[in-house]
């Protein structure tokens, strides 16, 4: 990226300062950088941030390391010493934001909870990211994501009717509570021009989770039906399902609109299907979901899933089929709208790794590097606060600041 484009990052100047680590709080500070935030990333001499050894591991480091951790400096600090919680205060003073993970309280027994910070600096805007939320009591219970799924009602739903749960797969709990971590950043910092204070900004996993569950409480208190697991399939709106091709692959087929339901019954062969009054809207075609579902089943089971899928774009039906890595790293869409990048990782070894979201026309994203070595810029973020070279070899030393040039 050059000078100009550099200049065109809209959080560019924006100072953010994370002392989180593995999945939520890092995530949402990715996102901050890879719009041109500088993000200074705490993490504890020696180990680093666990996460750095989660997943597949290639030269001694996570490949995830490389995306969730691309366009931050890393700052080796043993946070639980005096002497580093005096170093935290001192770059919170300069931070326009501070995001942390911990659980409720932890910070504030370290000298850096909120009251503490905002005093230092009335500006700041700090972004607590825990299981249960700071309040409620719940508050000091341990929290993961696969728990905040399970209470916000997510992991009930997965799997088929009479299974028990199964899992999204990602960490989609932390990854929604580092969306509403951003989100709240952005909107304390329109708030910030016009009164010129921070604030805090309180994100629960299971809340995050739980506001995506749609209608699932409203439903329940109107009639004290509570939703059941439904497979592939979507209760109440239909059809929307996966379908059984020739050969054992799948498609799915969101057929749900009016106009495309009759599209979708015209190229599967039943006019009478598409000319039910009774099946017109989606209220009615959901008290028919089997009989409709039989019916597309009976026309894909006997048809490849790529004759499948071309019948369906020439009628205009949406629909496709479970993409795995490799269909995402070379389909032309992906390519073609610049979700795949391509960086150098220290080893000289080309990666694949997501784009950036959201797209901006004016003032895009950036992929930047993809991922510090482990207190790779601990004497950089150090003298920028004025600390002289004495005082950090002295910190090194006693092993309250770490490098691995220095190890």
């Amino acid at each position: 990226m050059n000078a100009t484009e550099a200049r065109q990052l809209p959080l560019k100047g924006l100072k953010v300062l994370e002392l989180g680590q593995l999945i939520a709080g890092p995530f949402a500070t990715k996102l901050l950088g890879e719009f041109g935030a500088d993000v200074i990333k705490i993490e504890p001499p020696g180990t680093g941030d666990p996460l750095r050894k989660w997943r597949m591991i290639e030269d001694g480091t996570s490949l995830w390391w490389h995306v969730q951790t691309r366009n931050k400096r890393s700052v080796a600090l043993d946070m639980r010493s005096e002497e580093g919680q005096g170093l935290v205060r001192q770059l919170a003073t300069e931070a326009d934001v501070v995001v942390e993970n911990f659980r409720p309280g932890t910070l504030d027994n370290w000298g850096l909870g909120w009251e503490v910070l905002s005093a230092l600096n009335p500006r700041l805007i700090m972004v607590h990211i825990s299981g249960y939320g700071q309040t409620g009591p719940y508050r000091d219970k341990p929290g993961f994501g696969v728990i905040g799924e399970a209470m916000g009602g997510l992991r009930y739903l997965t799997g088929q009717p009479g299974e028990p749960s199964v899992r999204v797969g990602v960490s989609i709990g932390d990854s929604l509570s580092a969306l509403y971590a951003v989100i709240g950043t952005l909107l304390a910092l329109q708030e910030r021009n016009r009164s010129g204070l921070g604030q805090e900004i309180d994100v629960a996993l299971y809340e995050s989770v739980f506001a995506m569950m749609e209608s699932l409480l409203p439903e329940f208190d109107a009639s004290g039906q509570v939703r059941e697991p439904s497979g592939s399939a979507l209760p109440g709106i239909t059809p929307s399902n996966a379908y059984r091709c020739q050969g054992g692959d799948y498609v799915l087929i969101a057929g749900n609109g009016d106009s495309i339901f009759k599209r979708l019954m015209g190229v599967i062969g039943r006019d009478d299907l598409a000319n039910d009054p009774a099946l017109a809207h989606n209220d009615g075609r959901s008290q028919h979901a089997d009989r409709i579902d039989t019916a597309i089943q009976r026309w894909t089971e006997e048809r490849p899933r790529d004759a499948i899928l071309q019948a369906l774009d020439d009628a205009r039906v949406p629909a496709g089929y479970p993409y795995t890595a490799k269909d995402i790293a070379f389909d032309p869409h992906y390519l073609a709208r610049e979700m795949i990048q391509t960086f150098t990782r220290p080893n000289g070894k080309p990666l694949k790794v997501p784009g950036v979201l959201p797209k901006l026309s004016a003032t895009p994203g950036r992929i930047g590097d993809g991922g510090p070595t482990l207190g790779q810029h601990t004497d950089d973020v150090l003298d920028e606060l004025g600390i002289d070279h004495e005082t950090r070899a002295k910190l090194r030393q006693a092993g309250i600041i770490w490098g691995l040039h220095y190890a």
